[in-house]
């Protein structure tokens, strides 16, 4: 019996998927195994590339995503922005539309704690391993 073209490569395509599934199950399973991870550690000049570049960075898109959602009814992208839609989407009949941003303006708030965590997060970092720029000495 002679198989199709088709046929043979729909045969190879499924041993290959289950050869590289067989093969990934122990490697997903290793990972997941809890295994205590080795700290990071950073040369003088990587930290200096955190402390000046990243931290700032990172410190000033949390604060702006804060006061983004926390902003008022005008400000695009904050909760009482998406409350005020989907008010307007209800006087208009469209209930689903209503639904879907009350459910995202939910669901941004809750954001807050998360920016709440990463800014103390930052801090910390910024506390521990960022020293402030010596003054320059002078004579």
């Amino acid at each position: 019996m002679e198989l199709s073209t088709w046929r043979r490569r729909l045969a190879l395509a499924g041993c290959g998927t289950a050869v590289i599934l067989l093969a990934a199950a122990p490697l997903a399973a290793a990972e997941t195994s809890g295994t205590p991870v080795a700290p990071i550690t950073l040369s003088p000049e990587e930290s200096q590339q955190v402390c000046g570049d990243w931290v700032p960075k990172l410190t000033t898109r949390a604060t702006k995503l804060t006061d983004r959602i926390n902003g008022g009814p005008e400000v695009a992208g904050s909760v009482a922005n998406l409350k005020a839609r989907a008010e307007d989407q209800k006087k208009k009949g469209h209930a689903d539309a209503a639904d879907r941003l009350t459910k995202r303006a939910e669901k941004r708030s809750g954001r807050l704690a998360d920016l709440a965590t990463a800014k103390q997060k930052l801090d910390a970092f910024t506390g521990a391993h960022c020293k402030p720029a010596a003054p320059a000495p002078t004579k």
